[in-house]
């Protein structure tokens, strides 16, 4: 068997980093930046008011109480037209430009309206009292945003206010997903006896897209060699796929058209990983028309197996073919273990299926899912994070452990 890291070091060698590309900022989302951005435009554009209030002079209201003569009013989205001058004061609504003339603003909760055209100030405040500078959130030439980033929608609303209308990202991959054999079926139909209902293929295709890429189903080939390498072949040409999964076939000794086309038609390498479940695991390369060396992922086909499989080893080479670096990874967090694990030394590391949440000593703790079978995927369901079981003999109630987290708001549910 090979250790994990040892597997994951080879697959993610051969998953490169793909062409950086421009594209619209609304195609840009969850993407990563392979260029920094640099405002062309300051923000704010124009010197405006924070507060809804009173634009002024400081030297009108140095003394006060004091009644100023309200000359106007200025709404967001209106240029001033006449300025404040001695004695008088404009009524100015939260994002209107500053008038000339006007040096600070009085929130009108520090005001009193005396009949219908003057102003009771009933608080000094100083010179740029209320008032956001033009440019002093992002300056012309500033660099908003860096190279490595992921466009969330924070930085979205940020180039957007800079009219960075197109920004250079590493593309998402395009990830084709297919079942094979005769015995699936995913029509609704009664099963006839042995057949069964297509499960890979359907959670293998939401995880590829939650982990940022496009998925792209590739449907169900039955077992027919002649199907399979047409399918194959057809994915990485004609569909464009950047990236193929498939999963079962993959176990030491099985006969499967996936396999035996495979071992034919690609560069693959069939891996017993030292860990439980997904032990068997298939990965290599297959060229595409132009020579291109598409990686194909070979997962188990036992649906927990698939699963981690994926997590462990796909997941981290997809996000570094789409430039997210250290962040391809799932970090690793520390845990408590409020359940005692047996097991027995195997030469393996057991990564078991566990529900976290926040304890009331604020501290992340797991309760281990009691159904740990490769087949078992119900029980997986619920599960939010995979935890580490070194080989040996197992962990006692209340000791630390590693744990990765799953799911799209991968983190631990509330406290009981």
């Amino acid at each position: 068997m090979t250790p994990l890291h040892d597997v994951r070091a080879m697959v993610l060698a051969r998953c490169a980093v793909g062409t950086p590309m421009r594209v619209a900022r609304a195609d840009a989302a969850n993407c990563i930046l392979a260029h920094d951005v640099v405002a062309a435009e300051q923000v704010p554009p124009f010197a405006n008011t924070a507060v809804d209030g009173y634009a002024v002079r400081s030297v009108d209201i140095a003394n006060v109480p004091v009644v100023l003569r309200v000359i106007g009013e200025l709404a967001a989205g209106a240029a001033p037209t006449i300025a404040v001058t001695e004695g008088t004061a404009i009524r100015i609504m939260t994002g209107a430009p500053i008038p000339d003339g006007c040096d600070c603003v009085v929130m009108v909760e520090d005001t009193e309206r005396v009949g219908t055209d003057s102003v009771n100030i009933l608080k000094s405040v100083p010179v740029g009292a209320a008032i956001r500078a033009a440019g002093s959130d992002v300056a012309v030439g500033a660099t908003v945003v860096s190279a490595g980033m992921r466009v969330t929608p924070m930085i979205e609303g940020v180039l957007a206010s800079i009219n960075a209308t197109h920004v250079v990202v590493y593309p998402r991959v395009k990830v084709g997903v297919l079942s094979t054999g005769d015995e699936l079926v995913d029509d609704g139909s009664p099963l006839a006896l042995g057949q069964i209902r297509e499960s890979n293929r359907t959670m293998l295709m939401r995880i590829v897209e939650e982990a940022g890429a496009t998925a792209v189903d590739l449907g169900i080939i039955r077992d027919n060699e002649d199907d399979l390498e047409a399918a194959l072949r057809n994915a990485v040409g004609a569909v464009g796929c950047d990236a193929l999964v498939t999963s079962g076939g993959v176990s030491m000794g099985d006969y499967d058209i996936v396999k035996a086309v495979l071992s034919r038609i690609a560069d693959m390498n069939w891996v017993q990983v030292a860990m439980k479940p997904a032990k068997p695991f298939a990965f290599g390369t297959l060229a595409n028309p132009s020579g291109v060396q598409i990686p194909i992922f070979g997962l188990p086909g036992n649906p927990v197996s698939s699963l981690v499989s994926f997590e462990l080893l796909a997941r981290p080479a997809l996000r570094t073919m789409m430039g997210f670096g250290t962040a391809a990874h799932r970090p690793e967090v520390l845990a408590i273990s409020d359940d005692a694990v047996k097991r027995q030394p195997d030469g393996k590391v057991h990564f078991d299926r566990v529900h976290a949440s926040w304890g009331s000593d604020g501290r992340v703790h797991v309760s281990r899912k009691s159904e740990q079978g490769s087949h078992q995927l119900a029980t997986t369901a619920v599960a939010n994070a995979l935890m580490v079981v070194p080989d040996g003999n197992g962990l006692e109630a209340g000791d630390s452990v590693l744990i990765t987290f799953l799911g799209a708001d991968a983190g631990p549910t509330a406290a009981k």
